[in-house]
């Protein structure tokens, strides 16, 4: 074969080469990305999924009711109490995220958590607690004593919680240094109270105090920049 015959061919090799070379590569990298040029595996989640998981969302109930019934509890043993640092209890986010009473809104405070006997009149009996008292310390595993636990709204009638949802009900255990069978000694109404005339005198926001109650009682206070 002449020498120029021998040299065309080479380069038509050397350029076939290259091409076949260029086009594995190209393969390689679009291999490793999905649909859209987010990567398949191991990418970070799109803007959309992000948005679509609400946060800090608390349920909202039925609200009061002319006649309670007995509300179905947890399968027992499912719940389980959380602690702080100091050992005062807190229930399982899971199982009592909270519950908040349609009827109290910014709009309403005055006729509703404002107006003085409001949450007696809403209060379910003990004849409709006491038997879910029983079944929810069943829920948490609770065994100690039934005198010295109360059956506790998260979020409290005068934050506007919900009466009788039991996502906002739980057997809270006594808080540290309670003497057995005193009955139940729980801080945490002290919390409640100044949280309740903090929304009343325009100090504190309903919905960001429902939250921080709900969240951890032991820093509501602090969360929302008022005095212990």
């Amino acid at each position: 074969m002449p020498l120029s015959t021998r040299s065309y061919s080479a380069r038509w090799a050397a350029v076939a080469a290259v091409t076949v070379l260029a086009t594995a590569v190209a393969g390689c990298s679009s291999g490793k990305t999905g649909k859209g040029g987010t990567e398949a595996k191991g990418g970070t989640p799109s803007a959309s999924a992000s948005a679509s998981a609400p946060s800090g969302s608390i349920p909202v109930g039925p609200g009061p009711q002319s006649a309670y019934t007995v509300q179905r509890q947890p399968a027992p043993g499912t719940c389980h109490f959380r602690y702080t640092a100091d050992k005062q209890p807190l229930p399982d986010p899971t199982c009592t995220p909270g519950a908040t009473n349609p009827k109290v809104t910014p709009q309403t405070l005055k006729t509703t958590i404002c107006q003085s006997g409001y949450t007696k009149g809403i209060r379910p009996p003990v004849s409709i607690t006491g038997r879910e008292k029983t079944a929810n310390a069943k829920s948490y595993g609770y065994t100690g004593s039934p005198h010295d636990a109360e059956y506790d709204h998260l979020i409290s009638l005068q934050l506007g919680g919900d009466p009788n949802d039991p996502r906002n009900l739980w057997v809270e255990p006594p808080s540290p240094g309670h003497k057995p069978g005193a009955g139940p000694n729980n801080p945490k109404d002290g919390v409640e109270n100044k949280l309740k005339a903090a929304i009343c005198s325009g100090k504190a926001d309903l919905g960001k105090a429902q939250q921080a109650i709900a969240h951890d009682w032991t820093t509501a206070l602090s969360s929302l920049g008022l005095k212990e």
